[in-house]
């Protein structure tokens, strides 16, 4: 009778380390905690290892941001554009990891996995870094200060799509603008004139809209960058290409994509 009570004990002290240890399933941890390749927060081989998702991994996944974005993992996306592409004399490995560092919860817990993710829709979005702004952007409107008066658009200023992430609208100029210290609504060019710019712009977008969704899988990071004019049906083509890059620079990374690719 008494062992069975000092075990019935024991069994719940694990029981209490193991609830303080392992959070949650789908992760959320708390800075410094890994979120291992099973969705639970903890440090420690099992959480920090191979497949860790974010946190300080150790793992294949994980690792600094420096040596996740290489210069030969840039080159081999960017030296597809065509050599008459004003992006690939505009666009630097350097001018990424500059920008980045301006983020540092990203910069500190990144992953190759979120990396693929992130530089999938850059190709999308501006043709393998061939693209600085919109096609026949400023053809076209986007401005909407009846919805949004509290960012009223500035007199001969347009806010098509600018950047690796094409930031469009005038409130995303404004709100990223506010954020990152600079006045895009009366200025959205500086976002096209100047690289480390447009990719704190991206990384504006990405952290606020895009990282919160990544444990959802790759087809929720669609849906939140383009989800009304490419998912249920509407664009196949965009959204095949956006996973066919995804796949591709998960292998260049050695991570598993993961399940939800489609949208």
């Amino acid at each position: 009778m008494a062992l069975t009570k000092i075990s019935l004990v024991l069994l719940l002290c694990l029981l209490c380390l193991y609830s303080e240890t392992v959070k949650s399933q789908n992760c959320g941890c708390a800075s410094g905690v890994c979120c291992s390749q099973y969705g639970y927060c903890g440090n420690g081989p099992d959480y920090c290892g191979s497949g860790c998702r974010s946190g300080p991994c150790t793992g294949t996944q994980g690792g600094s941001l420096g040596s996740i974005v290489s210069q030969a993992f840039f080159n081999n996306i960017i030296n597809r554009a065509d050599n008459g592409c004003a992006g690939k004399r505009f666009y630097t490995r350097d001018s990424f990891i500059s920008a980045a560092n301006t983020f540092p919860n990203f910069a500190n817990s990144v992953t190759r996995r979120e990396i693929a993710t992130m530089f999938a829709h850059f190709t999308q979005e501006v043709g393998y870094f061939c693209y600085i702004e919109e096609i026949n952007g400023a053809s076209r409107n986007y401005c909407d200060d009846r919805n949004y008066p509290q960012y009223p658009c500035a007199p001969g200023k347009t806010y098509y799509g600018r950047g690796p992430i094409q930031l469009s609208w005038n409130y995303n100029y404004a709100q990223c603008g506010q954020s990152l210290g600079l006045d895009l609504l009366r200025q959205p060019e500086t976002v096209s004139s100047n690289p480390t710019i447009a990719f704190r712009t991206a990384l504006w977008f990405w952290v606020n809209n895009v990282r919160p969704v990544l444990n959802q899988g790759f087809g929720a990071t669609i849906r939140a960058i383009n989800g009304d004019l490419e998912c249920n049906g509407k664009s196949p083509d965009k959204v095949n290409a956006r996973i066919r890059y995804y796949r591709d620079y998960c292998g260049q990374l050695g991570v598993d994509p993961g399940p939800n690719l489609s949208c």
